[in-house]
């Protein structure tokens, strides 16, 4: 029946709904990953779209290795010790004050190498001077110390071997003689080392590693002596030189074998460093008082961010952008494969697997 007002009748059909447009005021929010690449945002941690990409993972140089710059700084500090005391060591039935001083300087210029190395190849200026000004009275303090009681471990070392008819440094119980002593040395450099990173695990590795190095030094000391017995100039040079390297990298290799949890960086400018998680709280930033000093990126706050261990927990707290996985995060528990982006650098965080 028509309509009494004999108005048509509006018919709506499903091509006229197909042609019906949202307004724009409901279209919906472009997601971060849309956004112009120099925004900043820090996003949600629910949100996929929101994921920052990791930049690309980059070859680390052999320098940032622990065994390398370690070993470099003994060569360094014994090699240094040997040349201010060189010219006034006397061979033979002598003595002059370069007799007196080369072992406990030696000692002491490996302690000062091994206290401040790390700060050098992380390019933390401020740190490499105040740790140089705490390692250089522990070092000459220790150099002292540790030569005190290992001479006269040697003494009484050398007692029991001529007891059993050992007469020179031809015999190879002689050298073990020499090894067993100076492993004292290695006791200083390692507790140098860990008192300046202020952590008794870092002491730990740093002790056992300088004594096993110290032990090899002193172990091949006398045979090169014996191998250029016409330049004993040369022989000591070359001996304390050998007796650095071994105590610095021996150090490193075992501090790395021993270590439990770190953080290896993959990508930026310290590429192939690795940073072993030592203390409780460990502070990263672009304050060189940051225990990991992160440098060259004008986005990274002074203390950026932080990671707290307790017992087999790892959390990192985020002060600034922090991405794990690309995904945004401001706290978070990590786990062993953890990748971690802080600006420019990339991190993998590992746990030894027991």
């Amino acid at each position: 029946m028509a309509s009494e007002d004999n108005k048509p009748t509006i018919k709506i059909t499903l091509e006229d709904l197909d042609k019906v447009e949202v307004p724009d005021q409901f279209a919906p929010l472009p997601s971060a990953a849309a956004a112009p690449a120099m925004a900043k945002s820090y996003g949600t941690i629910s949100t996929a779209a929101d994921a920052m990409p990791l930049g690309p993972e980059t070859k680390g140089s052999l320098v940032l290795q622990a065994w390398f710059y370690l070993g470099a700084a003994g060569f360094l500090g014994a090699f240094l010790a040997w040349g201010i005391c060189e010219p006034a060591f006397v061979d033979g039935q002598g003595h002059r004050w370069g007799n007196t001083w080369i072992l406990p300087l030696i000692i002491a210029f490996l302690c000062i190498g091994f206290g401040v190395a790390e700060s050098i190849v992380e390019r933390s200026a401020k740190k490499a001077v105040y740790r140089t000004l705490l390692a250089v009275p522990l070092g000459i303090v220790f150099g002292f110390f540790f030569y005190f009681f290992a001479n006269i471990a040697f003494n009484i070392l050398l007692g029991m071997a001529a007891s059993v008819g050992v007469k020179d440094e031809r015999n190879p119980i002689f050298w073990l003689a020499r090894s067993l002593a100076w492993v004292i040395f290695g006791v200083a450099g390692g507790l140098v080392y860990g008192i300046i990173g202020q952590s008794s695990k870092k002491a730990q590795y740093g002790i056992l590693g300088g004594m096993l190095g110290a032990g090899i030094g002193g172990l091949i000391f006398d045979p090169i002596s014996m191998a250029l017995h016409d330049t004993a100039v040369a022989s000591r040079m070359i001996g304390f030189s050998l007796f650095g390297i071994a105590t610095g990298a021996a150090m490193g290799v075992v501090e790395s074998a021993l270590k439990d949890k770190w953080l290896y960086v993959s990508s930026g400018p310290l590429a192939g460093k690795q940073f072993i998680l030592y203390k409780q709280v460990t502070t990263l930033g672009s304050d060189q008082k940051c225990d990991i000093y992160l440098f060259k990126d004008s986005n990274i706050l002074g203390e950026h961010a932080v990671i707290e261990t307790r017992g087999s927990r790892v959390q990192l707290r985020a002060n600034g952008p922090v991405f794990v996985g690309g995904q945004p995060i401001q706290s978070r528990v990590l786990q062993d494969g953890d990748l971690v982006q802080i600006g420019r650098y990339g991190f993998k965080y590992r746990e030894k697997q027991k």
